[in-house]
Order: C-alpha cells, then structure tokens, then sequence
C-alpha cells in the first residue's frame, strides 16, 4: 500500500523561490510512495485542500511555506492522527524554528523522509488556531501594516516597525488569569505556545510546545532610545529579564478592551471582538521532527 503525501505549496509566500520544490520533493521520494503537489490560489486555500486530502485518506501534509500557510494545514488536521511536515519557506518561519527545523527544504525533505514525529499543543483565540504565538497590540498592528506592503522580507518588516512606533499608541487590557484579573496599559500581549515570532525574535524564551500552558508576555512602553536594547533581548532570548516585560503561565486567559482591535494569530492580522478568550489544546497537533 502507497504511503500517502500531499504537498501543499503558498507560491507567494516569503521571499524565496519555490520553483526547484517539486524537483527536489521527486528526488527526495521514491516510486513506493504516493504523493501529489498542490499550489493555494489565495488565503484559506491550504485549509480546505488539507481537509479534502484527508477526508481522501491521505496522511501526511506538508505545508511549504511561511507561518501563514502552516497555520492553515496544521488547523485542519488538529485533534487527528495525521502529521504535519513543514517546508519553510517563509518570511518569519518562527514554528519551524522552534522546532529546529531545517530551513533548508533539502534538509527538511530529509527530516520529513526519517519519518520521527511529536505531538505538540496548540491554541486557540476565540474561534482562530495558533501554533506559535498569538497576541494584541504593537506587533498586531505591525502585522496588520506588513500584510498591505507589496514587499515582504525581514528588510520591509523592519522598516514597518521602526515608521510605526512613534505613533503607536498603547491600550488599557483587563487580563483574567489564573484567578485573578490585572490591568494593564500594554505596548503588546502575545500568548505564546513556541518561544518565538520568527526570524529568532524570541518574545517568549520560556515556552514549551509539550507542557500545556501558554506563555504570556506583557509588555509596557518604553523609551524610543531603549528600542535597540529592547530589540537585542529578543534576539539574545532574555526579554522576559527586562524591565518592560512582564511574564505569566496559564492554560486559559480572558482578555477584555473597550474597543476593538487588531490581533495576530501566527503572524496573520485579523480585527479582534472586545473579548478575547485565549487557551491551550494539549498534545492536538502531531509534527515531524528531528
């Protein structure tokens, strides 16, 4: 019997040619194995492809592609045996590195061809799934700014965040966790289940995909000349040491603000309800890894 392999390529995602992609993937996979490639035409593509492939009995889905499109085939195979495989091709590709994937699409063919696989959490925003992080406020807004820019790129993700800041204004959030409930005037929120937004930008160092509870970051505003030592942290996986920054755990939080607006659920923007309810699905998501 033929092993089932469906290929799910965002042609646009990323920077990053996809042209060789099915060159490779036929050199990678020999004539034992079935598998088919299939291009996403436009947003929410990759989700129905996945769940028509599975409901065909396919078992494997590799999503080629940045943190948009493995949001998309992870959030149809949810709750099954089936395994998501990640091909990261993207602008941020924060899940693939978290889980040590190569970024390579050589190198992740071979991972995807040893075969070992893990089950992960993931989370979910009211009606929305996530898979790396989540969040309102600053990088919400940054999301929002960068899906409207022809460009995309680490290069243009800068460049949005550093025209934006000066004229970011925070909001207050009512934050109910845990049996209490805070409020905060937040420069962002992100409820993170892996460590990282991409690009190694680790807003929150401590997450851990495997132990039920999500990471959460609060942080405050702080001064223009300290963006660069803000910056830094992230990259040298200590922003939670800072003093702008403050950390909790929890498995389910209720996020409320007078008004609406933007979340990001793994990098994607999206306008927000006045209530947020934010909670962690244990062990939902099977994954190949090293």
């Amino acid at each position: 019997m033929f092993e089932k392999i469906i290929f799910i390529i965002n042609p646009i995602s990323g920077k990053k040619k996809k042209k060789n992609i099915p060159e490779l993937i036929e050199n990678a996979f020999s004539n034992k194995e079935e598998y088919e490639i299939i291009y996403t035409k436009s947003p929410g593509d990759a989700t129905q492809i996945a769940k028509k492939y599975f409901n065909k009995g396919y078992h494997k889905f590799i999503a080629v592609g940045g943190d948009g499109t493995v949001n998309e085939v992870a959030s149809a195979l949810v709750d099954t045996e089936a395994i998501l495989g990640i091909i990261p091709l993207g602008s941020g590709n924060g899940l693939a590195r978290h889980l040590k994937i190569p970024l390579n699409p050589k190198k992740a063919l071979g991972l995807i061809k040893q075969g070992n696989h893990t089950k992960m959490d993931y989370g979910k925003i009211n009606n929305r799934k996530f898979f790396c992080t989540t969040g309102v406020g600053f990088d919400a807004h940054i999301g929002h700014v960068f899906s409207k820019l022809e460009g995309r790129g680490f290069s243009n993700y800068v460049k949005a965040t550093v025209s934006e800041f000066r004229k970011y204004q925070p909001k207050r959030y009512e934050i109910s966790m845990n049996g209490t409930t805070i409020m905060r005037d937040a420069f962002l929120i992100t409820f993170a289940n892996a460590s990282q937004y991409g690009n190694n930008a680790h807003i929150a160092p401590k997450a851990n995909i495997k132990d039920g509870k999500l990471e959460i970051s609060i942080m405050r505003s702080f001064p223009l000349i300290t963006a660069p030592g803000i910056g830094a942290r992230l990259f040298l996986k200590n922003i939670d040491r800072s003093i702008y920054v403050e950390t909790y755990q929890s498995d389910n939080i209720i996020v409320k603000c007078k008004s609406p607006d933007i979340i990001h659920y793994d990098g994607e923007p999206e306008e927000m309800d006045e209530v947020l309810c934010v909670k962690i699905i244990p062990d939902g998501l099977n994954v190949f890894v090293k």
